[in-house]
Parts: C-alpha cells; structure tokens; sequence
C-alpha cells in the first residue's frame, strides 16, 4: 500500500474517488485495516466507549490515545493516521491545544489530529496548523459536547441549524482545516457542503454525498452491543463468533478434549526412560 497522503486525499475528492475511513485502537486491527488499505484510521476518543466501557468519550485522557495511537502507527505506516484530541485537551487555551496537538505527532507518528467543534473552535485550529499540525474538523454530532446538544441526537434538523453547519465548515476550511467530518446530519445539509468546499468532507451518518465515509470498526465488525446508531452497517457479527468459541474452548476443558497430543511438547521416549531412572536416584 502506498503512503497516503492529504494530496492523496484532495485529488480523491477531484476525481470524485470516496475515501475510506475507519476507527482503530491497536496493533492487530491497525494491521489488517492497513492489508484493507483503508485511506484514513482514526485513533478516537470513542475507545472510551468501545474498549474501556465507558459511558461515554469523556474520560478518555491523551495519555491512554497516545498509547494506543503509537500501536497503531506500528501496524498501519501508510494509511493516514489522525489522533482524536480528547475532552479538555484543548478548549483550556491555544497553547495546550498546541501542545496536546504535538505530542500525536512527536510521540506518537500522526499524519494530522482531529478536534470537535465549529466558529468557537477557530482559534484552535488556526493555532495548530501555523505550527504545522494539520487539523481535520469535526461539526454537526459532536459527542463531547452531547449534553449541550441535548444528547446524541442528529444535528442540522432545521433550516436555522443546518445553516449554522454550512457557515461552520467554511469558517473551518478557511481556518485551515484540510478535511472537515460531519457527523449525524442530513444528507441535503452535507451535500451543500461537500459542493462548497475544496477539502474532503468525510460522513458519519451524514448521507451519501461526502467525499468518504467512517464509521467505528468495533460497529463495522459487530463488536459493539451497547447500542448501534442508525447509520451503521454491520458488515460482520464477531461477537457471536467469538463467543461461540470462547463457550467451545470452556467445553473442550471441562470435557478434557483439550489438549490433545497435537498440542503438547513430547519428551522422546529415550529422555523419558532416563527421566524416570533419575527420579529413582531421587527416592
């Protein structure tokens, strides 16, 4: 797979090409999204959710993304890479959100971070991409701010607040942002925005008219119980199959069909033979 890059992605968009985009949280999905050649991994702050059993994204901290980012890295070096900067990370001030920015790319080899939020974040994004970070924008369902918004509910429902969007993803391009998520909205609101704007717009649950799509792996896979939104496609059920074979491993145990002579280290019959005359030694 070869090195992808934001040029990469901007003549997708040219070309009318869609962007593949996916979550990931270590080594092993990283390896095969990478085999998939998936365009884009993010590293999420959904990982609070998905691995770490959270009620939601909040207590993810940089420290546990940086970890995890830095796995991922190891098994997928040519897809783009984005890390999620977390609640907090960077609302405090510009110079944390710079900082925090830099450390997915100093300890942790991003190709570019993400950050949530529209006009109140412009600073921000401005801030990190003079210091040479790039900044994907995340608008419309932004679930670190959910309880403002009422919850995890789709924005963009009326005219007032779908114009609120538009004006958001180009104050955000303008800022710098080289691609601009769009989360829970509808399709008529990011097909406007998709047509005005010169940087790739990638969707979650925002229709068929973005330049790529995302979803998060574990909902992909059927990996994740708790709830599936409804713009999910569940492409596998692995919970069943993992399951299945955890209950047939428990099986083989109790029922000593496991292991089997296949599955042990034989001592040759000459080594045995002397084994058991030195432990005669030892009586």
């Amino acid at each position: 797979m070869k090195k992808v890059t934001i040029p990469a992605l901007i003549e997708k968009k040219k070309k009318g090409i869609p962007i593949t985009f996916l979550t990931a949280y270590d080594y092993p999905m990283a390896l095969l999204e990478e085999k998939a050649e998936i365009d884009i991994i993010l590293v999420g702050d959904s990982i609070g959710m998905t691995v770490f059993g959270y009620e939601n994204t909040l207590p993810v901290t940089m420290d546990i993304l940086i970890e995890h980012t830095k796995a991922v890295r190891r098994g997928a070096p040519n897809c783009f890479l984005v890390g999620d900067m977390p609640f907090m990370s960077y609302q405090v001030s510009i110079e944390e959100a710079i900082r925090n920015a830099g450390r997915f790319m100093k300890e942790a080899g991003c190709d570019a971070i993400k950050l949530e939020g529209g006009i109140d974040v412009i600073d921000r994004v401005e801030a990190i991409v003079k210091a040479g970070i790039p900044v994907m924008a995340h608008i419309g369902l932004t679930p670190q701010s959910a309880s403002l918004l009422g919850g995890f509910k789709a924005q963009g429902k009326t005219a007032e607040s779908a114009l609120k969007i538009i004006k958001d993803a180009k104050e955000l391009e303008e800022a710098g942002a080289f691609a601009i998520l769009l989360e829970a909205i509808p399709p008529q609101v990011s097909k406007i925005i998709t047509e005005r704007s010169s940087v790739p717009t990638l969707g979650i649950g925002a229709g068929p008219y973005c330049d790529g799509q995302v979803l998060v792996v574990h909902d992909v896979l059927g990996m994740f119980d708790a709830f599936v939104p409804k713009f999910v496609k569940q492409y596998a059920n692995l919970n069943r199959i993992i399951l299945d074979a955890l209950k047939e491993f428990k099986r083989d145990v109790e029922e000593r069909k496991f292991p089997e002579e296949k599955h042990s280290y034989s001592l040759p019959e000459e080594e045995y033979k002397k084994l058991l005359n030195l432990l005669k030694d030892l009586q």
